[in-house]
């Protein structure tokens, strides 16, 4: 199993912590904004005698809010097309082992959420990578550079929409253009939607499941910890039309027994949170962006697209190695006792020697801390000894 880029710099963190430094985190997707409160009034009042198993797909009334959860956003399901996982990572862990046999093939455009490589790893599962590109503003590549890497053993296209990490949001056409592919090849096409909420600039999501003709292909991964900031909860949930891998999936959790109780009762109470909920967290969330993706483009050397959706930013450091540039931000640098943690990019490729001076940016911290931030990553780079200026 790979070590988390997210995490393994965690106790060069903590050893900062302990001689004093505050850190700001920009390494981690965990946000400030408050859970909503109809879901911790929920925790609050549970009243049962017993914490007993929910049902293996999840408690239907739960099941039942997400239909129409999913109608409010334009996506028409059934509740046989649902079934409440874990966390996401449940939700990818299941459908990896659902559609795959060992050493069948995965296709993913990189960089992708780390995890994605632990997860294939768990399955059994080759992750096959093509190369998006940062000066491309980590676009889809050209569908013609997947066809290429289409095997015998190819048995889905996996992206992740919002992206983690780039920020990318995928239009319209570039999602047709996959739909046209993986039915052409007869193979699955997994979305990560995730961060559904989140995008900006007037830009509006498109999702997998209303690809026309899609129905037996498309397969969406979901959670509620950034939507209704529940990291805590471990509560996703597959959805998919296609009654042949929902009933596969349905014998993975029947292995598992249930999801969480208490997180499913938390999660369906976040269903009735209003939609000034949402614009309101987008709009901090846009000038968060603003402040760290302006903030990082000033700073002489760096260079950082800017994403129009999810809370992430990946930039290119004129440094040899951002991994080696996180450590020392953490053990030997600080700006009147504070600095910053990154996430070295490195992890989230699978090609070697992909992003080795690319980091990945997490714009979850209020903006006072963002600014303070970007001031410390500039006055960093000014004296780390491996600046390429």
């Amino acid at each position: 199993m790979p070590e988390s880029p997210i995490r393994k710099l965690a106790p060069f963190a903590n050893e900062a912590k302990e001689k004093g430094k505050k850190v700001y985190h920009l390494n981690i997707g965990q946000p400030d904004i408050e859970t909503p409160k109809e879901a911790l009034d929920a925790v609050r009042k549970f009243d049962r005698k017993i914490l007993e198993y929910s049902p293996s797909e999840g408690y239907h009334s739960y099941l039942f809010g997400l239909v129409e959860y999913y109608k409010k956003v334009g996506i028409n399901i059934d509740i046989d097309n649902l079934l409440v996982s874990t966390g996401g990572s449940e939700a990818i862990l299941f459908t990896m082992n659902s559609i795959t046999d060992l050493g069948d093939e995965i296709i993913i455009p990189e960089p992708f959420y780390a995890n994605y490589n632990g997860f294939s790893i768990a399955s059994g599962v080759n992750v096959v990578p093509v190369i998006s590109r940062l000066e491309d503003n980590f676009a889809l590549p050209p569908v013609e550079e997947f066809e290429k890497l289409i095997t015998p053993r190819t048995r889905a296209i996996m992206i992740c929409n919002p992206g983690n990490p780039t920020g990318y949001l995928y239009t319209q056409e570039e999602l047709n253009k996959l739909r046209e592919l993986v039915l052409k090849h007869d193979l699955f096409l997994i979305a990560d939607e995730v961060y559904r909420e989140f995008v900006y600039d007037g830009a509006k999501h498109f999702s997998i499941l209303n690809l026309e003709g899609l129905e037996e292909n498309a397969i969406v991964i979901d959670s509620v910890s950034k939507r209704y900031s529940m990291c805590g909860a471990r509560i996703g949930c597959v959805v998919s039309r296609n009654k042949e891998f929902m009933a596969t999936v349905l014998k993975y959790a029947q292995a598992r027994l249930s999801p969480p109780t208490l997180a499913q009762v938390a999660s369906e109470a976040a269903l009735k949170t209003g939609p000034e909920y949402f614009a309101g967290v987008k709009q901090e969330y846009l000038e968060r962006r603003n402040i760290l993706v302006e903030g990082l483009n000033q700073i002489e050397g760096v260079i950082c697209p800017e994403p129009k959706g999810a809370f992430y930013a990946m930039a290119q450091f004129p440094v040899h190695s951002t991994d080696r540039f996180a450590q020392w931000l953490l053990s030997d640098f600080d700006v009147a006792n504070e600095t910053v943690m990154i996430a070295p990019a490195e992890g989230f490729y699978a090609t070697p020697g992909m992003g080795y001076n690319q980091a990945r940016l997490a714009y979850v911290l209020e903006k006072e801390a963002l600014q303070k931030s970007v001031e410390i990553l500039k006055a960093a780079l000014q004296t780390y000894p491996g600046t390429l200026l």
